[in-house]
């Protein structure tokens, strides 16, 4: 007969997002996870794989909670660039807010530690980074179709440059205590759907 588990994993889960998120994929070992989630190795393993599947299905759970944020932002009737305005602005204020500042973005900081040499991660990331430009197009197509944005504007091209910049505004953000910064360069990107 199975044992029922004595633990909520979901509850383990969001415990490991946020351990993965402060402290990274690297700097995070098995000891460091079993004392976070409260229980023992064997039943890590048993529920979420090794550190990696457990870092990766960390990631997805953080994209799970983020993705809704966004879609409820961009998404809302009526004008839609003041949307996109507002989400760009959100991500440079929460890139100098002291709260979000030392962790950033669990997405970005995936990006920056694992990518380059963790094809899973990498793809994740991608994904990520896909529905953002997807929902910074569908937005801005929208400001298009509703006469906010101008007919020689691309919105791919745009949802792109705002992905980009949304990304690094987190990196910066992470590493620098000057908010001048962040905040000159969104509203210059800004400009450009003017």
């Amino acid at each position: 007969m199975a044992r029922t588990k004595e633990f909520d994993p979901d509850a383990a889960l969001q415990s490991a997002l946020e351990l993965f998120w402060r402290r990274g994929y690297e700097a995070t070992s098995m000891a460091d996870l079993v004392e976070a989630l409260g229980i023992g190795r064997a039943s890590i393993y048993a529920t979420f794989g090794n550190k990696h599947e457990l870092y990766l299905k960390a990631l997805e759970r953080y994209g799970e909670l983020q993705k809704p944020l966004l879609l409820s932002e961009l998404a809302q009737p009526g004008p839609a660039l003041p949307a996109v305005r507002a989400v760009v602005r959100r991500f440079g204020a929460e890139a100098t807010a002291d709260e979000h500042r030392l962790p950033g973005c669990f997405v970005t900081n995936t990006a920056t530690e694992l990518a380059p040499h963790d094809a899973a991660a990498a793809r994740s990331v991608e994904r990520s980074w896909d529905a953002i430009e997807t929902l910074l197009h569908s937005a801005l197509v929208r400001a298009q179709a509703q006469g906010e944005l101008p007919e020689d504007r691309d919105p791919l091209t745009l949802a792109r440059m705002l992905l980009v910049l949304m990304q690094g505004l987190r990196v910066v953000g992470k590493a620098s205590g000057e908010p001048a910064r962040i905040r000159d360069a969104v509203e210059q990107a800004l400009t450009l759907l003017d």
